[in-house]
């Protein structure tokens, strides 16, 4: 194995990868997205590893930048890995940062690419624990550099995923969309027949007070709403519902993505 194939299979794209060289010559830094993945180590129940978030975020980038059309370029920034999980602690396998260390990392982490020259930035997130944080820090970013021409948001997909209403409101953890995703991208390190189907509650209930997805929301901790550490149907993913999903994302991140690269040339073209 030679030393090139430790890199990720978007090692063209990867700016770890390259050299001082190779990224100052780069004609494309004002308009060509950058992705920042934000991912999490934590407990996803008995069936799935506790690398699932940041894994999928490798996954999505494997599956969406060869999508791109011919001339969209695109660069991919080192990942954050570890994310704020404090809400999955009591497991073991889960390992969190503070949400002021997740902060701190993405602010200077976005002030190095600015200062290399990138003004396009996107955040694939892959972790909900980790958006609250994420979505003040882009505000922030975009006070202290948006002056200059830099733009940050969330990569986005259009993509329409058909699960229960019931799976909709109470199936966000280790839930039927992870396991089938997992099936789907990572068969082997996953154990179906360890799944279980656990809600926190049902949709029949009275009252709009839901953990998520909610008019109003309470702070929970899932050790104290799933013994298992699931939230959702587990059983019910499949490896061709997964296989289906990947695909349906991963194609709304590349048309994200293709808008932004135009987007952000158009901008630079003018100025």
């Amino acid at each position: 194995m030679s030393i090139s194939e430790t890199f990720p299979t978007y090692r063209s794209c990867y700016l770890p990868a390259m050299s001082l060289g190779e990224i100052t010559a780069l004609p494309d830094k004002s308009y060509a997205p950058v992705i920042i993945a934000t991912g999490a180590i934590e407990q996803h129940g008995p069936h799935l590893p506790v690398a699932v978030d940041s894994f999928l975020a490798q996954v999505w980038l494997n599956l969406l930048l060869p999508r791109l059309p011919a001339g969209v370029s695109c660069y991919v920034a080192p990942p954050i890995t570890i994310g704020k999980s404090n809400e999955h602690v009591g497991f073991p396998g889960t390992l969190y940062i503070s949400k002021s260390t997740l902060r701190l990392q993405l602010l200077a982490i976005v002030r190095q690419l600015h200062e290399w020259g990138f003004r396009e930035i996107v955040i694939l997130n892959t972790h909900g624990g980790n958006s609250a944080v994420l979505k003040y820090t882009m505000r922030e970013i975009r006070t202290l550099y948006g002056a200059s021409g830099l733009r940050i948001g969330p990569i986005k997909s259009d993509a329409k995923i058909d699960v229960s209403a019931q799976e909709s409101a109470y199936g966000f953890h280790a839930n039927e969309v992870e396991t089938a995703l997992l099936l789907a991208a990572a068969p082997a390190h996953t154990k179906i027949e360890a799944a279980v189907c656990h809600y926190p509650s049902f949709i029949g209930d009275p009252g709009e007070l839901r953990p998520e997805n909610a008019p109003a929301t309470y702070s929970w901790a899932s050790q104290d709403i799933s013994p298992s550490g699931i939230m959702g149907d587990a059983p019910a993913g499949t490896a061709e519902n997964g296989a289906k999903w990947l695909d349906l994302i991963s194609n709304g991140m590349a048309a994200d993505i293709t808008r932004r690269h135009d987007e952000g040339r158009a901008l630079a073209t003018k100025s």
